[in-house]
């Protein structure tokens, strides 16, 4: 029992070490571009909140800066930015205590008044992607003209354009201009593939190989982690279980020993008694 117990904790322990924690950095309001002075909140939604996740950016002022050290606001795994500046403009991501990261967001601030509103986060192939062309002025909508690396797209009279089932033909540099206003700056637009998605087996069918392959991959990962320990402890017990003991020892090479001289008795009584024999004829 105490051996089962002290396998299932070493493989419970060796789990433990394997799993990884990660964090998603999400930014609200949900866009990449903002205007001067607007209320920005950064949060990285972590899976545990023990790993220390901290909010760090590069700026083109300085490089790896702590939120609450020397930029914005921090409450916990959040940070706070009350009037964003165009100094602000940079990368963003979250670590934890480890060195682990997440993804990462561009932020450009303008003191324009001119706003291209596009995905912060990267657009998976299939789906529609709708950009907005914001002033900070003019509440309603105003005809605006779409730029993707340099080239006009096309100008819409409702102030936004939407694509429909993005590819990766269109990941690429974004801008919109409004005539009476000006140009907002260009944004990075970035497409992923869509994730594989595996079919599940029917009753009595066999598992596609891919999960066979990935449940082959799990396996071997733990093996590496556990077999150290499994091993070690095996010999322990082989050892412990096979250990010599003085008792028994003793009592062995006295049961040989009395064998021995039996053996030897009756050796000698044979001999007598074939000597008398002789003798008697």
């Amino acid at each position: 029992m105490e051996e089962t117990s002290l396998l299932s904790l070493l493989f419970v322990s060796s789990l433990l070490i394997c799993s990884t924690n990660q964090a998603r950095l999400t930014v609200s309001p949900s866009r990449s571009q903002f205007f001067k002075d607007e209320f920005v909140s950064l949060s990285c939604e972590e899976d545990d909140s023990s790993a220390g996740w901290r909010l760090w950016r590069n700026t083109s002022t300085k490089t790896k800066a702590e939120c609450g050290a020397e930029w914005g606001k921090s409450t916990g795994s959040s940070c706070n930015i009350s009037y964003i500046d165009p100094w602000d403009s940079g990368v963003y991501w979250c670590e934890s205590r480890e060195g682990a990261t997440s993804n990462i967001i561009s932020i450009t601030v303008t003191g324009g008044s001119v706003i291209l509103q596009s995905p912060v986060l990267p657009v998976m192939e299939g789906h529609d992607v709708t950009l907005h062309c914001k002033t900070k002025t003019t509440p309603s909508n105003l005809p605006a003209a779409f730029y993707k690396d340099g080239s006009l797209i096309r100008t819409e009279s409702t102030g936004h354009m939407t694509i429909h089932h993005v590819t990766k033909s269109d990941e690429g540099l974004y801008k919109c201009q409004i005539s009476s206003d000006g140009e907002s700056p260009p944004s990075w637009i970035t497409v992923t593939g869509k994730p594989t998605t595996t079919v599940p087996p029917t009753s009595g069918a066999p598992p596609p190989a891919s999960a066979l392959l990935h449940l082959m991959f799990i396996l071997v990962r733990y093996l590496v982690v556990l077999c150290p320990y499994f091993i070690s402890t095996v010999l322990m017990v082989s050892l412990y279980r096979h250990r010599p003991t003085g008792n028994g020892s003793s009592v062995s090479m006295a049961t040989t020993s009395s064998n021995h001289a039996q053996q030897g008795l009756a050796e000698d009584y044979d001999d007598i008694t074939a000597i008398g024999t002789e003798r008697d004829f």
